[in-house]
Order: structure tokens, then C-alpha cells, then sequence
């Protein structure tokens, strides 16, 4: 089974690995981390360049799978990680689309109300357009 599990650096993403991990010991694993170039500050891409920003937000990705890799030590199937870029639930949608993924396993902060009308929410993007079963970790 190869399970996609979306990371980034948030507590509700670290619990989806934790559960995927836990529940799918022996999957293949395939971390993938969304650079969102529309969530760059507006200060930084002006004093920086908004690519500039992108190659440093790629670079951290970096540091953020090596944490993962020490989380997944133990897992007995295979764990590869990817970095793209892109509005994050879409690209989520469009990698297990694109590359034979059986199950997608996100987190999600449960926001409710006003603040997921104004915020938006990636989890539930990704559950309503996904190709395969989603898993939404809180």
C-alpha cells in the first residue's frame, strides 16, 4: 500500500505522520511537503524576491525530513519524501492523482466557523477532491 502523508511543520501534520506510522507499519510512505508561494509575507517577497523565498522555504523542507526520518525509523516499509510547490490542498490532490497513491492522511487544526470560512481548510479540499480514501487526523 503507498500512503501519501501531507507534512508540514504543524502539530495536527506530526500526528498524521504519528498515525500513519502507527496504523500502516508496513506501507510505503511518501511525506510530501507544499511550499505555498501565495503564504510568502509580503514584506519578505518585496525585500527579497518572492523566489528567493521560495528556494529558502524548499530549503527548509530539508530539516523539517530529517525530523521526519527520525520519527520513521522503525517503519518497516519504505519512506521517501518530496517538496513541491503550489496551493497545498491542490497539490496534495494532483500528486496521489499522478502518482499511484492508495490513501491520502492529512491533519487538520478543527477549525470551525468563522475562522475556517476565512482560513479555509486544506483537510477538507483534500477530502472532497481526492482520488482515493482520505484520513484527516486531529
Amino acid at each position: 500500500m503507498d500512503i501519501l502523508v501531507a507534512l508540514d511543520d504543524s502539530e495536527p501534520a506530526w500526528d498524521a505522520l504519528e498515525y500513519a506510522l502507527s496504523e500502516y507499519p508496513a506501507a510505503d510512505l511518501t511525506l510530501l511537503h507544499v511550499v505555498n508561494p501565495y503564504d510568502v509575507g509580503y514584506g519578505e517577497a518585496a525585500h527579497f524576491g518572492a523566489g528567493t523565498v521560495v528556494d529558502e522555504k524548499c530549503d527548509e523542507a530539508d530539516e523539517l525530513f530529517e525530523t521526519a526520518s527520525e520519527r520513521a525509523a522503525d517503519h518497516e516499509g519504505s519512506v521517501t519524501t518530496e517538496t513541491v510547490v503550489g496551493a497545498p490542498a491542490r497539490e496534495v490532490v494532483d500528486y496521489a492523482a499522478e502518482n499511484a497513491i492508495d490513501h491520502v492522511i492529512v491533519g487538520s487544526h478543527g477549525r470551525s466557523g468563522v475562522s475556517r470560512v476565512l482560513l479555509g481548510s486544506v483537510a477538507e479540499t483534500v477530502t472532497r477532491r481526492a482520488p482515493v480514501p482520505v484520513t484527516v487526523v486531529r
